[in-house]
Order: structure tokens, then sequence, then C-alpha cells
């Protein structure tokens, strides 16, 4: 991230920069009026150095300029609003080395080109603020962007799982008692567990845990399964053994305050998924599963059972394992919630490894194609409600091929209530069918899961005879008429 430091030092040199420039001098005219090196002119330029107070002053009578002038933070009208640009929280918060680059190397770039670094940049800022992107979703979309980077997999923390759960005898046995986690909290971390205050107020019946600092209390939703106390728990450890100070206090989320925050609620949730989905235990399991050639859905259920653990839960921790230990790289995960009065279904969490894969997240409001066993799992969930069934999780498998293309991937999709809140949520890990995946997974080389041809959405899908379409292809129809448009001013320019 780029410090005070990074911006004072930046802003000098786009200064000092300028100057020059206005005043018709290279750096060997200025180094010779100045006294300084040209090496040094140029990394001051660059915003690598901010010389001291004497060379300062040399620099300002050789500009002819004021030392205050040039120590100032203040820009002429053409580079103010690059100044504007650095000291935006926007620019603050860049998570630089986490994608490997440094500061330094961005500052570079911004001194040789900052007009048009300001332009490009603030161009984003403007399509975040039409799509209205808040902060907080920055972040998480800079969190994602450093998980896909690094294939979702994430070597010191499964080490630290490992220890601990070696150390507290957590790894014996394949489901992790809630019970046991709330124990080593209150022991290991002194916390006081209160399962009262959130059930007392009405108006936080959405809230699934709320942290108070001060007393070190954790404040739990009577109303939670044992699943989901058992993450809160585990993930509440995660923050205390990882010494993550700057950590939510919510869940979910009401406000996330920085990116460092959004950093270590991945860190605590990974660690915590980790823990209740032992690698030990997990991995022969999914070894077996692989071999099989035919896949019912009481295999991927019963994982469920046997580890105490939520579908998402357990999509999650297959996006950690399967690019480090089944070398499948090509995967993404997607989240759906119904919303049932309107029947709708949005995309509320996505994350796609080695390239961006179909289908994915939508913003134009456009209506998902309902022929995606990720939505056909929900619809079974709601008709199953509906007639007095309450299956805890449903499972669905389907190898989808989409239209107009040789992409096909194989689909694995679990669906949950969404208690507390209303509605259903279904979570969906999909691999893309290669010769990698064939050799590696049994049950592609038989017809045991159905085929079925899909697209994105109802607007962009081309299919005459869709069952399930809702919404007529509008984005189809309009790509015909430009098509149409420009045969029509082709024809007339070569006529």
């Amino acid at each position: 991230m780029l410090s005070d430091k990074h911006v004072i030092r930046l802003i000098f040199g786009m200064k000092v920069r300028e100057l020059r420039k206005q005043r018709g001098l290279s750096f060997a005219q200025l180094s010779k009026a100045s006294g300084l090196s040209v090496s040094y002119l140029n990394e001051i330029e660059r915003g690598k150095k901010y010389p001291k107070s004497d060379k300062i002053l040399a620099l300002a009578e050789a500009l002819e300029v004021s030392y205050d002038h040039l120590v100032s933070l203040k820009l002429n009208k053409k580079l103010s609003p690059v100044a504007e640009l650095l000291r935006s929280p926007f620019f603050q918060e860049l998570p630089l080395e986490f994608f490997g680059l440094e500061a330094g190397q961005l500052m570079e770039l911004i001194a040789n080109a900052p007009t048009k670094i300001n332009a490009f940049i603030s161009t984003l800022i403007e399509i975040a603020r039409n799509y209205e992107m808040q902060q907080e979703q920055f972040y998480f979309a800079a969190v994602r962007s450093y998980q896909e980077l690094n294939e979702s997999h994430f070597p010191e923390i499964e080490e630290a799982v490992d220890a601990f759960a070696r150390e507290t005898g957590l790894d014996q046995n394949p489901r992790v008692d809630p019970d046991q986690l709330e124990a080593l909290l209150r022991e290991r971390f002194g916390y006081r567990i209160d399962r009262e205050s959130l059930a007392a107020r009405p108006e936080l019946s959405g809230l699934r845990s709320l942290y108070q600092r001060k007393r070190k209390t954790l404040m739990i939703n009577p109303a939670l399964t044992d699943t989901q106390r058992a993450f809160l728990l585990a993930r509440e450890l995660a923050f205390n053994h990882l010494a993550l100070k700057t950590r939510p206090t919510f869940t979910p989320g009401i406000q996330v305050h920085s990116f460092e925050e959004a950093l270590n609620n991945f860190k605590g949730s990974y660690f915590a998924v980790a823990l209740l989905l032992n690698r030990k235990h997990l991995l022969p399991e999914l070894e077996r599963i692989f071999d099989r050639t035919e896949w019912t859905p009481d295999l991927f259920t019963g994982l469920l059972e046997r580890y105490g653990a939520s579908p998402e839960m357990l999509i999650q921790r297959l996006t950690n394992l399967l690019p480090k230990h089944f070398g499948l790289r090509n995967l993404f995960l997607l989240r759906f919630r119904h919303d049932a009065p309107r029947d709708q279904y949005f995309i509320t969490k996505e994350l796609h490894l080695a390239k961006l894969h179909s289908p994915h997240g939508n913003a134009m409001g456009e209506h998902y194609c309902r022929r995606w066993v990720s939505i056909g799992v929900l619809q079974d969930l709601q008709a199953r409600q509906q007639a007095g069934e309450a299956p805890p999780h449903l499972a669905g498998f389907q190898r989808s091929h989409y239209v107009g293309s040789k992409q096909e991937y194989l689909i694995l999709s679990l669906a949950r209530p969404n208690a507390p809140s209303p509605g259903n949520v279904s979570v969906s890990l999909g691999l893309l069918v290669d010769e990698k995946l064939r050799r590696r997974i049994a049950v592609i080389g038989n017809d045991s899961i159905p085929l079925r041809t899909v697209n994105e959405t109802c607007e962009r899908c081309p299919l005459s005879d869709c069952a399930e379409r809702i919404a007529p292809p509008t984005v189809i129809a309009q790509q015909e008429r430009h098509t149409a448009m420009r045969q029509a001013v082709d024809a007339l320019l070569e006529g």
C-alpha cells in the first residue's frame, strides 16, 4: 500500500520535473545549477528520493522558486488531479505487494506520464461509480484477485492449521465438535460467549455474531445451526492464533473499513474451513470419490454430514485442495441466492481460477440460464419445502456445454436453506472438462451425469426451443441488427 511518505516523495518529484521542463532545463543543466548529480535528480523526479533541506534549498534556487513553494504539496492545475488521486482512500489502500508490485514501480509509472495515468485511473473510478461500486466491494475484489493469483491455496495457513489441530487434538476425528472449539476460546484466549444479547434485540436478528472487543465477548445468534456456530468459533480461534488484530466485528459484515480487514477476514475464514475440513481426512475420501465411475448425491451430502460442514465450506475447501493436490486448476465457484417472492436468482459470490470461466456474474440485470444445475437444485429444494419436506442439503451434478463453443464443465452444486435469513442458496463448483480432468476424474468417462446445453443469460442465448427461457434474446437481436446495419453500410460503400 502507498504510504504518506511515498505520496509526498512522488508529489515532490512531479513538481521538480514540471518546473525543470518549464525552465527548459536538461538534467545536466539542473545538475550544474544545483550541485546535485544527474542520477540523484533522476531518483528525485521518479519519487524514489526526498532530499534533505539543504539540497531542497539548492534546487529551489536553481529552479527560481521559493523553498516553501517547492515543498508545498500543492501542484499546478495540470497536475493537481494527480495529487488528489494519490491522497485518495482508493489509492492509499491499493494492496500492491499482494500482486507482486512495489510502490516504487507504480510511482515510476505515474512520474513518467502523470496526466495519462491520472486519466486512466479516473476512468476506472468513474466506471466504478456508474456501477455503484462501494469501497468495500473494491477491497473484496482485491482479496478475490489475490486468492485467484495464489490458486486459492495458502501453504502457510495450511501449516498453521495442521500444527494447531495436532496440538489441540482436533485432527483425531473428521467432525470437529463446536463445544470443543468454544472451550478452546474460553481457556486459551479468555473469551466469554453470549447467546442472549442478539436474541434480545429484534433489529439484530439478521446478525450471526458480534464481537465486543473491550469485554472479549463473542455474541452468537442462538438460531444458528451447529455448522454455522462451528465456523464462527473456528474463525475466532484463527483471529487469535494468527494474531490478526484488524478483523471484522459483525457477521455478516455491515461495513469493511480497510483492505487489511477484508484480507484478515479471508485468512480467518480460510483457517476455519481448513480446520473443520481437515485435509488429513478429506484428501483420501476425495481420491476414492474421483476413482468412482458413477456419482450419486449422497457421496457429497454424506461428506457434509460426516464433517458437519455447510455446502459453501465444502466447495470452498475443494477450491483449496484440487489445484494443489489433484492438478485441477481450471475451476470456478459460484454462490446463488434465490429470491422466492420475485422468483429471481442472484450471484452473491464468485471465484475463478486460471481464467474467467463461464458462467460468471452479470452486472446488467439479465436473467441467468435456468438450465444450470446451480438453479435447478434451488428449484428442487423449494419444491420439496413446499411439499412439506425440509432436507438440510441437496446435491446435483451436470455436464454443461456452452452454446457456440467447445467449452464443457463438470458441475457439482449443493443447495441449503439460508438460515437464519429467508430463502435458499446454492454453491457450485465448476471444473473445465479437458484431458487432465478426464484422466483424474473417472466419472467423466461414462454417461451417468447428464449433459445439458446451456448459456450465460436468456438475453444472450440464441436457442429457439428452450422451455426454460423467461426473457427474450434481446442482446442477440441487437447484435443481429448491428450486423445487418454493418453489412448494409459495406454494400453501399462498395457500390
